[in-house]
């Protein structure tokens, strides 16, 4: 009998014997990679998620057309409806899909989307510390002029990436959300060549869309509106910095707050009412007066004439500087530059950047050279002030922390990862920080004029307080009175955030102020009967 072995079958035991060895191998070269791609990406700060499932493919053949857009062609300088504008969108986000992104944040009453554009060296995936800022037009949709801005910003900032420091720049540390038409409805109804009046101005139900939002100093009870719904949404979502909303029929850059106490209900749909008001109506400032003043200024003086403060015609209002308070040149309820300032902490105002509505499309390209550089350094002043991190004493990010600049009563919030920021000007300040279940915080810091200050904050847990107090106050342990006073004051007190009810100002209670809010209501009854 012959015991010898084939070398054949010899070959499959070794193989067989070698075959788990040889996985294990690949297993722990292909979890070695994993891990440290992984760390590659944490080291850049990126999120790993997936994008957000509402942007759009960077290419769809569908809609994507060689000789409407490329890099070498250029935007027309004409009004483009929805179809056009939503054409060149998708073309802008195919032919740069390392810059752009496109998305929906809702659809308008006759189901137009609401497209925004992302415009950023990172523009699928948040890179966590950089900042969010946005541009919002045509909310009125009768006036147009911001609508093409937009679309020439869009282009602008792409084309300019590789050739302009300074864009290149912005691009790299910002992540910018673009939304043309915020009203494509009433944009549709509109006309061009018409300056004055109402029609395409409000949304397809006949809502002033910048009347639509929750306001600080009344109750606003009319109808939500899906477009204004949107961008509730929307901002809830995102934590936007700063903000800018484009309007038309004038040339001056408003900024908060746009009501006041003294607000007349309606008073904006009643002539005579609105006469009234105008001749009655003060400043209503912010704790953030300061700021707010600047970043209008620097766009005024950035645009080519509107830091002169001529006025439209003979008999218009002129504006020193070209920035007005809103409620000083008119005060209105429910708008949505307060609402992004007191509901969410973010510096929003308003570029009113055309006296005429509608003008003619041939007035486009003086109206880009105008307000170009404007637009691009408005965006800049994000990047001004304090920012940092929320974390625990595990260095894991307190979501949801509330914070304020002391003796700015207005607050705001950290991200999921902890991250805040806030726009202020050179000087010394101090932070306070809450977050449920930690013990607050202050912590004084400097702001420079040259590059924001980094200020990373840690929380600890709170110490347990006792659970009763004796009812007497003379059989209170001294450290017991205090921890309670400590448990009661844990919460700083501020303005703001998404808890913020409506009508939530104080209201005046003496002189010329607390005289008018006094017979607001009579003079709103009296004046509705004629007007």
């Amino acid at each position: 009998m012959d015991t010898s072995q084939d070398p054949e079958d010899e070959k499959k035991r070794c193989w067989c014997r070698m075959k788990p060895a040889v996985w294990y191998m690949m297993m722990i070269i292909v979890g070695f990679f994993y891990v440290y791609l992984t760390a590659i990406q944490y080291i850049r700060g990126q999120e790993l998620d997936d994008p957000p499932s509402n942007y759009l493919p960077q290419y769809d053949p569908q809609y994507f057309d060689e000789n409407l857009f490329s890099p070498t062609s250029s935007l027309d300088f004409e009004y483009h409806d929805y179809t056009s504008m939503t054409a060149f969108l998708r073309a802008m986000s195919a032919t740069y899909p390392n810059l752009t992104a496109l998305y929906s944040i809702g659809k308008s009453v006759q189901g137009r989307d609401l497209w925004v554009l992302v415009v950023s060296a990172s523009p699928y995936e948040h890179i966590v510390g950089q900042p969010n800022v946005k541009y919002v037009a045509n909310m009125h949709g009768n006036e147009a002029v911001g609508r093409e801005m937009l679309l020439h910003l869009v282009e602008y900032l792409a084309k300019s990436y590789h050739a302009d420091d300074y864009v290149r720049w912005l691009l790299d540390n910002t992540r910018i959300h673009i939304l043309p038409s915020m009203n494509p409805d009433g944009f549709e109804v509109a006309r061009e060549g018409t300056c004055q009046g109402g029609q395409g101005r409000y949304n397809s139900r006949g809502f002033d869309l910048n009347r639509n939002f929750p306001d600080y100093f009344k109750q606003n009870n009319k109808r939500s509106q899906p477009e204004a719904e949107a961008v509730k949404q929307w901002v809830s979502k995102i934590q936007f910095v700063l903000s800018a909303n484009l309007h038309g029929g004038a040339l001056v850059a408003s900024y908060p707050f746009d009501n006041s106490p003294n607000t007349i209900k309606n008073c904006d749909l009643k002539p005579l009412c609105a006469v009234f008001q105008q001749f009655t109506s003060t400043p209503s400032l912010t704790p953030d007066d300061d700021v707010f003043k600047h970043i209008a200024s620097l766009y005024a003086f950035n645009h080519a004439t509107m830091h002169l403060g001529l006025p439209c015609k003979p008999g218009a209002p002129t504006f020193a500087n070209g920035t007005t308070n809103g409620a000083a040149w008119y005060p209105l309820t429910g708008g949505m530059q307060d609402y992004n300032y007191v509901w969410h902490g973010c510096m929003d105002i308003t570029i009113e950047m055309s006296c005429c509505k509608y003008p003619p499309a041939d007035d486009l390209p003086k109206f880009w050279e105008d307000n170009k550089k404007a637009l691009v350094r408005y965006l800049g002043e994000v990047h001004r002030g304090v920012r940092g991190f929320v974390k625990d004493e595990r260095n894991a990010p307190v979501e949801g922390a509330s914070l304020k600049i002391k003796g700015r009563d207005v607050g705001f919030q950290t991200t999921k990862y902890g991250e805040y920021w806030r726009v202020l000007l050179p000087g010394r300040y101090a932070i306070e920080v809450y977050a449920e279940g930690f013990e607050p915080r202050e912590e004084e810091f400097d702001v420079i004029e040259t590059n924001p200050t980094l200020l990373n904050l840690t929380l600890y847990k709170a110490v347990p307080g006792p659970t009763a107090l004796p009812s007497r106050p003379e059989q209170q342990a001294p450290e017991m009175t205090a921890g309670h006073r400590i448990d009661q004051q844990r919460r700083p007190v501020y303005v703001g955030g998404p808890s913020q009810q409506q009508g939530g100002a104080p209201q005046p209670q003496g002189g010329i102020g607390g005289f008018l809010s006094s017979i607001g209501d009579t003079i709103s009854n009296v004046i509705s009967i004629f007007g």
